[in-house]
């Protein structure tokens, strides 16, 4: 449980955080945000800091139970030795587990599912025979509401080549194959013939399976056989997450200027947030969300769409 949160009442919030930033700048590794956020990460972890009017917000981090209490030790006394002029009270919550944090309050969730364009007959049929089909693995598909704002990004970019990476029953491809351009293509990857079955009859009566090229396939193998000039307009990624960079490294290099790509689950549950979970999937997705915040050749913004969507944009 190495996650901890508290909020700190004062008028003086810039001014203890740049402080704060400024004095332990010789001690640890400090950075302070155009916005004003600042960062302080020690050995034992890391702590984030966000001035508002009315007061501090503190998020600390670490691997372990011990080492957040150094880092909540550490961060709340030199904060309260700066408040030379007022009383401080730092009251941090209890550890919390990341993978145990509400994403998507359900009350926030059924209003979002009311009031987006709702999927048609077709798209919610699929839905069914998916969960029919394949019980608790139905919770990989795409939620309607994900679904419709792939549609738009697709119609949006006016996308005539797109590629998805995983596909499993085929309700992503069909909401992606929708929002092409006339003549347009998806290039759709996945290694399971049997569920990919599921949803071929549901393109068919879409109107859109002359839209899609499914390859059954490891992905890579596939898009290495790509061209290698920017041609992709639009790519969703949501397969394995291990593999994660690796397809993303192999489709920016081929996104056009303007082109988008869209990657599901960067929060992996919440465990991202959390590094007491060090398991591959969650230490390849938490570099990767990092590398691409840095990627000089994309513009991004990570959405808390469901279980975490980060949209890029090729310069």
């Amino acid at each position: 449980m190495p996650l901890a949160t508290a909020r700190v009442t004062t008028a003086r919030s810039a001014r203890y955080l740049k402080q704060l930033v400024s004095h332990m700048g010789h001690k640890a590794t400090t950075a302070l945000a155009p916005d004003g956020r600042g960062t302080i990460t020690i050995s034992d972890g890391t702590c984030t800091l966000t001035p508002a009017p009315d007061g501090l917000e503190l998020t600390a981090a670490a691997a372990d139970a011990e080492s957040l209490a150094r880092v909540l030790d550490v961060i709340t006394r030199h904060l309260v030795r700066f408040a030379t002029q007022e009383e401080l009270v730092v009251e941090w919550t209890a550890p919390i587990d990341a993978g145990e944090l509400e994403l998507v309050a359900p009350v926030v969730g059924e209003y979002l599912l009311g009031h987006h364009t709702p999927a048609d007959d077709i798209l919610g049929e699929l839905a069914v025979a998916t969960r029919e089909a394949t019980a608790d693995a139905a919770r990989m598909q795409v939620s309607p509401d994900e679904g419709t704002l792939l549609t738009m990004l697709t119609r949006l970019t006016g996308a005539r080549f797109a590629v998805e990476v995983g596909v499993f029953t085929g309700y992503s491809t069909l909401c992606i194959a929708r929002g092409l351009a006339d003549g347009g293509r998806l290039l759709a990857c996945d290694v399971s013939e049997e569920w990919t079955a599921i949803g071929r009859p549901y393109w068919e009566r879409a109107g859109v399976a002359d839209r899609i090229d499914l390859r059954i396939a490891p992905a890579l193998e596939t898009l290495r056989a790509l061209d290698a000039e920017p041609v992709i307009d639009l790519a969703f990624i949501d397969a394995d997450k291990e593999s994660y960079p690796a397809y993303y490294e192999e489709i920016v290099r081929r996104l056009r200027p303007g082109g988008l790509v869209v990657l599901d689950n960067v929060f992996l549950g919440g465990r991202v947030l959390d590094p007491a979970y060090q398991e591959e999937r969650h230490v390849v997705m938490r570099r990767l969300n990092d590398l691409i915040a840095a990627d000089e050749r994309v513009d991004s913004v990570m959405l808390p769409v469901r279980d975490g969507v980060t949209i890029a944009r090729r310069r």
